[in-house]
């Protein structure tokens, strides 16, 4: 008999909610998924969007009070829910960024409160170190890092894509070094990025996304296969974000895929800068510094590859079982 689990639905290409579709793929077999709307990412305006959706929301989660099953949640209406909810519940928690606050100056209280209410949770379940430490300091236990995973297989394929063919479907000048820095989206730091190489033409910023900043770059806004041809085809990667982040995606895959990269230490991203031994950006000599990445040999990708690849679906599936398990005891 399938274990019956809650959450909302895995809609979007945000990376916790690439993080939910694949714990919703791996566990399929012995879970059945039961989802509500997400719908904070249904408002066009951003300005009080968390607060219309915890309002809207509130109805729904009132009526799974006495429904089977675990709650795996990522969201501030956990806060909606009744303490015996919340003892049936795994919260996955991402990171905290006041910067990308919408509800201000309420949402600060309301995340101060889920602060203080995880404790209630069966678990909570964090996707890195640094992460997991900022919950205990805030009076949360037994915290449990669960990192994003990848779908091994579809990154090979792609690392065994010819380089040559990739850049030529992108338009790649053979004498440019393209320099992939990300999602072009708001403290992303993409914008500072390009600023510090406009100056060299032989440097071609790429940015990937929605674009919500108006990026001045050689800017994709693609399907996955696309993408990850498009992460094949570029030469460094540059991570330099103001947001404090969960332990980025785009900068993973883009490891995974050989660009050597300069990664900024920040919050999750210093896990992953750490795990893989890329330095950091440095303003004041980037340029020097891209072509510097742009020659690192070729162990030194592999040796990026191999600190990651352990992350692939089984490592995730084998780890959310049991504590999909443990929950649902």
């Amino acid at each position: 008999m399938k274990t019956v689990a809650h959450s909302l639905n895995p809609v979007g290409r945000t990376g916790g909610r690439a993080y939910l579709r694949m714990l919703h793929d791996v566990t399929a077999d012995y879970v059945e998924w039961r989802t509500v709307p997400d719908y904070k990412r249904t408002y066009g305006t951003r300005r009080w969007r968390k607060l219309r959706h915890l309002t809207r929301l509130a109805p729904t989660i009132r009526a799974l009070r006495h429904n089977p099953g675990v709650f795996v949640w990522d969201d501030l209406s956990l806060l909606l829910f009744t303490p015996q909810m919340r003892a049936r519940s795994i919260f996955v928690f991402h990171h905290y960024e006041p910067l990308q606050h919408d509800s201000a100056p309420v949402e600060a209280m309301l995340w101060q409160r889920l602060f203080a209410v995880l404790p209630q949770c069966a678990a909570v379940v964090c996707v890195s170190p640094y992460w997991a430490q900022f919950l205990r300091d805030r009076g949360v236990p037994g915290v449990q890092v669960i990192y994003n995973a990848f779908d091994l297989p579809e990154i090979d394929n792609a690392r065994a894509l010819d380089r040559h063919t990739c850049r030529t479907e992108f338009g790649l000048a053979p004498d440019t070094i393209a320099v992939y820095a990300g999602k072009a989206v708001h403290w992303k730091g993409t914008e500072t990025v390009t600023a510090a190489l406009q100056n060299d033409p032989r440097l071609q910023v790429i940015t990937t996304g929605s674009n919500t900043i108006g990026a001045a770059t050689a800017h994709y806004d693609l399907p996955r296969a696309p993408y990850l041809r498009l992460l094949r085809a570029c030469d460094v990667g540059v991570f330099a974000p103001q947001m404090q982040e969960g332990w980025s995606r785009c900068a993973a895959e883009a490891l995974l895929l050989g660009l050597p990269s300069l990664v900024h230490p920040i919050a999750g991203l210093g896990d992953l800068a750490h795990l893989t031994a890329q330095p950091a950006p440095d303003f004041g000599r980037l340029r020097e510094q891209i072509y510097e990445r742009a020659a690192a040999p070729e162990a030194e990708t592999k040796a990026s590859y191999e600190a990651l690849a352990r992350f692939d679906q089984n490592y995730f599936a084998d780890d959310w079982n049991r504590v999909l398990r443990q929950a649902a005891a």
